[in-house]
């Protein structure tokens, strides 16, 4: 039985989400060398509409933020633009969508941008190449400056007012998996002494702000986040992290943001310093509407929901193989398997 998860649900007065089912962000690659969404791109993102709320893929909010090809933006009129197509595409369908807002921080490569600094929050590599282009080796950072980091606030919370511009019912942050946001969260990849650094306090120091930010711009109401507690990609564990993923909740508590998502591939994993799995963890920390994710099917979802692990439930491969997933999962007929040839195509 899975009728909880196609059940109505508001996040907040001005929300109302037709279901609890998301559309996770899924990065598809598909954008146009300017970064631009196509008009494939909203055919896609509105076949999809009926989901609870569409989370778009990963979008960067500037061009040092690249460490993909041909991911979108949200930095410039014509980008703008083109997501423009999209939400209208998705409003038209009856749906809702929200902008994943992205910086991948050490991740990101200068061949995308022209040369220049890979900008993190110390100077240390991650290992590795470039997926889809293997061909570029990821280089060592500069470790950002004050003036560095007021920029990046900035652009975060202008690249969430270009999303109002462009229709979008609200943003995510990307502040999980590896990426900019949570590499200040993690010890393996902060390792600051000054006030951005070395403690919790410290290390939250800039998501918050960057949380803040949008806030102010865009309204609570309108702004989410991702979070990833648990380490592992991109960034090795430590059992200090705990630490600082306390003080984090603790203070994402008082802030009341539309959703907080858990950023995980797979939910079954679990770590010894946060207790099991991220989910469980989060929950303990986190009373407000929170996002599961992790390779769930319907059923263990709409379980879990039932058990109180989580609100709402991000689909991420299914969606890609069934833009239907929704009405397939209601009617109990078969979804189809995803497998890697679909990524070759937007369907």
């Amino acid at each position: 039985m899975t009728d909880n998860l196609f059940q109505s649900f508001a996040l907040n007065e001005k929300l109302n989400l037709t279901n609890r089912v998301l559309m996770a962000p899924l990065t598809r690659c598909m954008a146009d060398d300017d970064l631009v969404p196509t008009q494939a791109m909203a055919e896609y993102y509105g076949r999809r509409a009926e989901a609870g709320l569409i989370i778009s893929e990963a979008t960067i909010i500037r061009p040092d933020a690249q460490g993909y090809p041909n991911v979108p933006g949200l930095f410039s009129l014509a980008q703008i633009e083109g997501w423009r197509k999209v939400t209208q595409a998705v409003h038209d369908n009856g749906g809702k969508i929200f902008a994943q807002l992205w910086h991948t921080g050490r991740v990101a490569h200068p061949h995308f941008y022209g040369g220049g600094d890979v900008l993190a929050p110390s100077a240390l590599a991650v290992e590795g190449s470039v997926p889809r282009m293997r061909e570029l080796t990821y280089q060592v950072p500069k470790a950002v400056s004050h003036e560095d980091i007021e920029g990046l606030v900035n652009d975060f919370a202008t690249a969430a007012e270009n999303a109002m511009l462009a229709g979008f019912d609200g943003v995510e942050l990307h502040g999980a998996n590896g990426y900019l946001i949570d590499q200040f969260l993690h010890h393996d990849s902060n390792q600051r002494t000054d006030e951005y650094g070395d403690s919790p306090e410290n290390m939250a120091r800039f998501p918050l702000a960057v949380v803040d930010a949008v806030v102010a711009r865009i309204g609570q109401d309108r702004t989410a986040l991702r979070v990833s507690p648990g380490a592992y990609f991109n960034i090795a564990p430590d059992s200090r992290d705990r630490d600082v993923f306390d003080h984090y909740f603790a203070e994402l508590e008082q802030r009341n943001l539309a959703y907080v998502h858990i950023g995980i591939f797979d939910d079954s994993m679990e770590f010894d310093y946060l207790g099991g799995r991220v989910s469980q963890y989060v929950r303990a920390n986190y009373s407000k509407t929170l996002v599961g994710n992790g390779s769930y099917s319907a059923q263990h979802a709409s379980t879990a929901i039932s058990q109180d692990k989580f609100d709402l439930i991000a689909i991420g491969r299914p969606f890609i193989a069934n833009p239907d997933y929704v009405s397939k999962v209601k009617s109990g007929a078969d979804l189809l398997d995803y497998s890697e040839e679909m990524l070759a195509s937007l369907v």
